[in-house]
């Protein structure tokens, strides 16, 4: 797949990132019903603000997402968004994850644009994690 720009008034451009957080203490609560919402409520967000989902994992205890955003949304904003939306729905929907934890998200993140590497190598590494033989099988 080739690199893709997108167009707009005065420029072009092509603005990537990759942001990952956890649940407050790491809590494995990113499982089924949760995980399957959890996935909706992020892939609606950024639509809302015509952002491109290139990637998304959620694993029990963090989340990737790899996304393409307009250049006046700051990654911080992004993530933000994200965490705050999506907290405030879930928390509200499944009521085991007030009465577990304190807040939904631990308020540290991680976020990269992604320019060093190919998109392509970002997009890879998030769909091929589960593949790895050395990662631990979570069960439940």
């Amino acid at each position: 797949m080739g690199r893709q720009v997108t167009a707009g008034a005065g420029g072009v451009r092509d603005l990537s990132c990759r942001v990952v957080w956890c649940p407050r203490y790491r809590r494995a609560v990113l499982a089924g019903l949760v995980r399957d919402r959890l996935d909706s409520l992020l892939r609606e967000k950024c639509a809302e603000h015509d952002w491109l989902v290139m990637a998304l994992e959620i694993e029990p205890d963090h989340v990737h997402l790899f996304v393409k955003a307009h250049p006046k949304h700051a990654p911080s904003y992004i993530a933000n968004q994200l965490k705050g939306f999506t907290s405030h729905v879930l928390r509200a929907e499944f009521p085991h994850l007030r009465s577990r934890l304190p807040t939904l998200w631990s308020r540290s993140y991680f976020v990269a644009t992604v320019g060093a590497v190919c998109a392509d190598t970002v997009r890879r590494y998030i769909d091929m994690r589960n593949e790895r033989p050395w990662r631990r099988a979570v069960t439940w």
